[in-house]
């Protein structure tokens, strides 16, 4: 019987297996950073043995990655965001070439990461305060005996500021200097000789006046102090425009009140230098921004990017190193549009880079003329924001590739003016998805749909009438036959599924207003993207599809309709005066198509939807659970609360597509075991945390009535707990300690149950003679079947994979947050009817089952994000296929992931080991043969009758 088992253990998990060969082939993955720093963005040469660089940034996130500047590909990411405390800003990344470690900050805590591959080098947490500044130090003892730079970091805490020098290779701290005097701690910088520690001292009226302590890099030891006149300027921190670090004259460079100046100081010295603002469009500045080299050997030139609202231009400063002074080289033109300014070092020669909307220059910072000059060649009417540059001398010309973060979220790297590749950052936040289904699809769906309805003549008419409508397209079917049968012939059948739906756009909303389509066909490439709304926080409730649109209904009652296939704006609505707490998508009385429902805060819809059919069951925000009726909508039929104590966390209902192929389950004797199929099933969580329970009631969404009702004890509602309902079994995952003993188990467990009408085979229960029955009077209660395992993780989202018809076996999508993976646990795993401390009988073995195991490890073949990183996931979406074996899988949130899933394998589609080449060449082969033979044998057959 063991063996039985053990081969049907076997038998299931190639039939599970996902193959290596079908990677970025059957599957796509947006693996995201979010929007880049502009001051924690740079390339960078991570080793000394290679030239090749890396592009090096940390976001609004505080995700810190590596970006392949060939393909955007992304190497390596961590994440910063483990902080105790939050951080000042969007934290601080530093880097320098050839030093094989990035240092990353973020509120109390100080991380250095490998810079090749993102391995932890080590992390340190301060309990003393936030990291307000770090910077790496250029000197040559820090890298004598390491050949990692140290780290210089500022924390800052209640008028306190601590300087720090930390070991390169282990975090300890070298040195440190504690200023007690009460001032702001804001940023720290060096030279080649000293380090500077910047802070913000109160004026005695208001503003502040900017002082730098001058220390010994070597011991920490003050040397000594400068206080600069700045309080009648900066008035707040932000006033600072730039302060630089890791140059022969760094600079701290800040305006007046009115713009009208800047004023220059080189860090150590005493003396400000005040440069006249030249304004010459008459344009009010918008925008300040210093551009200086961050190299020791660099040439102490700078430049200082002004941007009005119409346009911006540029200024050239040179600083005399024997004398401080600050002296205007030259002028970049003002031109009409926003344009971005990068700067590059090669060798000790600083370049600029400038990248308007129409064209990228290059100039040095030694003169005003133009080395290159290369027109962009996809011209964008998006406004850039920042950019970096590298700039590589090829004999006497130059070439630069600019990594370039425009205001919508792409992220593109130009080189020489041809746009290599686009990351569409702006994603990270999406808030809301959805399948578009094409007018063709939907055209076809309708004509089949009048042909069901018809008698036999009317759809026989029907059809023959559709194909004659169809001749239209037989000239350009004709043309492109040859191209067909030579691709069919020569590519895999895998390869060409478009026509059976698996290439469906997906649409998603963000949260900064803007809609995306993705072409599944194409590794998920971004075919549109439309600004909808203008704002940061866009909270989409439901994106609705229908044929050849789709509509967006965001939390205010509003409402917007696009065109799925180009992204145009067909129409628009105005928000209600209520705000939506959710959305309630419906199917219509008299068509296929779906409306919208409004639910506010209270639980009761705000639209009226009395064309519509069935019931609705609604969750208000105070925890309680409603049901209505098309016939009345303004007062609920029925209202679910909880036992005293108990507070209502989340409420599932079946999908909406989930057919049932079978009404029962065929044992292994041939009986039948009738399932329990309720298409009203709504599966309610509730918590106690006082108690540390968990509740789960199953009701019936007509009548309210409560089907099924179980508590867990011991559980951390703090932790994700997550459920899932569909045909006649539900599933839910939690943290439970049922410990009633130090040897009981703690952890993870996830609770599969089936419903059924009679625990008796062949038997239907109390319905057995009924012809009809109501929710309301005559509802039985379902046989349920439990079953616990442990799991090695926690599950945030559960979803089930969605096939045509039902047939084939489904698979739980479990989102695991910890590995940042996606997961689907084939469902004979995990039968509850699974023989418990002993072996299964023949019967069952020929019904699938296999001995119970407490403990359910996650099979590698399972994973359906393979090794990837899906970091991030908010929800998982699944869409049928007109191949019943197939599945569309859709996983979004931080990162955006696409995939099919064969939870029976793909056994309506021939499989890329099928040759369609090599079966034709046999067929000709056996003509050609019998062609040949054929005389041979008929002389043969005469020959052998003559000598008879």
């Amino acid at each position: 019987m063991r063996l039985k088992a053990l081969f049907f253990a076997a038998w299931l998990s190639p039939a599970l297996a996902i193959y290596s060969d079908e990677i970025n082939h059957v599957d796509f993955h947006h693996a995201l950073l979010g929007t880049p720093s502009p001051d924690s963005t740079f390339f960078l040469k991570p080793s000394t043995a290679s030239n090749a660089s890396l592009l090096y940034t940390l976001s609004d996130k505080l995700l810190v990655g590596a970006v392949n500047p060939r393909d955007g590909a992304l190497v390596w990411r961590q994440n910063l965001s483990r902080s105790e405390l939050p951080a000042r800003g969007a934290g601080l990344l530093r880097g320098s070439d050839g030093n094989d470690a990035l240092v990353g900050a973020a509120g109390n805590s100080i991380s250095s990461w490998s810079a090749q591959d993102g391995k932890l080098g080590w992390e340190k947490r301060f309990t003393d305060g936030v990291v307000a500044d770090i910077e790496l130090l250029e000197l040559e003892d820090a890298t004598a005996t390491s050949g990692v730079r140290d780290t210089i970091a500022v924390v800052g805490s209640d008028g306190v500021g601590i300087v720090r020098r930390l070991d390169g290779t282990t975090g300890k701290n070298v040195w440190e200097y504690k200023d007690t005097s009460g001032d702001i701690p804001f940023q720290v910088s060096s030279s080649s000789t000293e380090v500077f520690y910047i802070s913000l001292q109160s004026a005695m009226l208001k503003g502040y006046k900017i002082k730098v302590t001058v220390l010994d890099p070597l011991n920490g030891q003050q040397i000594r102090q400068q206080v600069l006149n700045s309080d009648t300027d900066v008035t707040t921190p932000e006033s600072v425009l730039y302060v630089g670090a890791n140059s022969a004259s760094p600079l701290i460079v800040w305006t007046d009140k009115a713009q009208k100046s800047l004023k220059v100081n080189v860090i150590g010295t005493k003396e400000i230098t005040t440069i006249a603002i030249d304004n010459t469009s008459g344009a009010e500045i918008r925008e300040i921004v210093v551009h200086a080299p961050n190299k020791l050997n660099a040439l102490p030139h700078f430049l200082v990017h002004f941007v009005t609202e119409t346009g911006a231009w540029a200024e050239v400063y040179h600083v005399d190193l024997a004398s401080s002074k600050v002296s205007n080289a030259y002028r970049l033109p003002y031109l009409q549009g926003q344009s971005v300014v990068a700067t590059s070092v090669i060798d000790a020669n600083v370049y600029f880079t400038r990248i308007t909307e129409a064209e990228a220059i290059i100039v040095s910072s030694a003169s005003h003329g133009v080395l290159g000059r290369w027109d962009l060649q996809a011209p964008s009417s998006e406004v850039g924001l920042h950019s970096v540059s590298e700039v590589v001398a090829k004999g006497k010309s130059l070439a630069v590739r600019s990594a370039l973060f425009r205001e919508h979220g792409d992220w593109q790297l130009i080189r020489n003016g041809q746009i290599e590749w686009t990351r569409h950052e702006g994603l990270i936040d999406a808030v809301a998805a959805t399948w578009a289904e094409t007018d063709v699809q939907e055209d076809l769906a309708h004509e089949l749909e009048v042909e069901g309805h018809e008698t036999l003549y009317g759809a026989y008419l029907h059809r023959v009438k559709r194909h004659v409508r169809d001749l239209e397209h037989l000239p350009d079917w004709l043309k492109d036959l040859p191209k067909r049968i030579l691709s069919s012939i020569l590519t895999d059948e895998v390869s060409n599924l478009d026509s059976f739906g698996v290439a469906k756009p997906v649409i998603i909303a963000t949260r900064n207003g803007r809609v995306h389509a993705l072409d599944t066909g194409k590794h998920g490439a971004v075919s549109w993207s439309v600004q909808v709304a203008k704002t940061t926080q866009w909270d989409v409730k439901a994106i609705l599809s229908s044929p050849g649109a789709v509509t967006v209904h965001p939390s205010d009652g509003s409402s917007v309709t696009l065109n799925a296939s180009t992204g145009e704006i067909i129409s628009r609505t105005e928000p209600s005066d209520t705000a939506l707490h959710t959305i309630a998508i419906l199917a219509a009385k008299d068509s296929n198509s779906l409306v919208a429902a409004g639910i506010g805060a209270d639980g009761a819809p705000v639209t009226a939807y009395a064309k519509e059919n069935g019931f609705l069951v609604t969750m208000s925000a105070d925890g309680r659970v409603l049901g209505w009726i098309s016939e009345d909508n303004k007062s609920p039929v029925w209202e679910f609360v909880p036992p005293s104590g108990q507070k209502v966390i989340k409420a599932t209902a079946r999908p909406a597509h989930d057919p049932v192929a079978s009404i029962g389950k065929v044992l292994g004797n041939r009986s039948v075991l009738y399932k329990y199929l309720n298409p009203n099933l709504a599966l309610v969580t509730a918590v106690d945390e006082k108690a540390k329970t968990a509740s789960f009631y199953l009701l019936d969404g007509v009548s309210g009535k409560v089907l099924h009702a179980t508590t867990q004890s011991g559980v951390d509602s703090t932790q994700p707990i997550a459920s899932v309902v569909s045909e006649n079994w539900l599933a839910y995952s939690f943290w439970g300690d049922v410990a009633t003993d130090e040897s009981s188990a703690k952890g993870y467990q996830l609770v599969v149950s089936e419903l059924y009408e009679s625990p008796l085979p062949n038997d239907r229960g109390t319905l057995d003679s009924a012809s009809n029955y109501s929710s309301v009077d005559t509802l039985p209660l379902p046989h349920v079947v439990s079953q616990a395992f442990m799991i090695p993780e926690p599950i945030s989202q559960m979803t089930v994979t969605q096939t045509r018809q039902g047939i084939t076996t489904r698979q739980l999508l479990c989102t695991l947050p910890s590995s940042n993976s996606i997961v689907g646990i084939p469902r004979p795993v995990l039968d509850p009817r699974r023989p418990v401390d002993r072996d299964p009988t023949a019967a069952e073995v020929e019904e699938g089952l296999f001995r119970y195991a407490p403990y359910l490890e996650f099979d590698g073949k399972w994973y359906l994000t393979h090794a990837r990183d899906v970091a991030g996931i908010k929800a998982v979406l699944s869409c049928p296929t007109l191949l019943e074996s197939t599945s569309l899988i859709l996983a979004y949130g931080s990162d955006i992931y696409g995939t099919r899933a064969t939870p029976s394998q793909a056994f309506d589609v021939l499989g890329k080991s099928f040759s369609k080449l090599q079966l034709v060449l046999t067929v000709v082969a056996l003509g050609v043969g019998v062609t040949i033979l054929a005389p041979m044998t008929r002389r043969k057959q005469v020959n052998a009758l003559w000598k008879a």
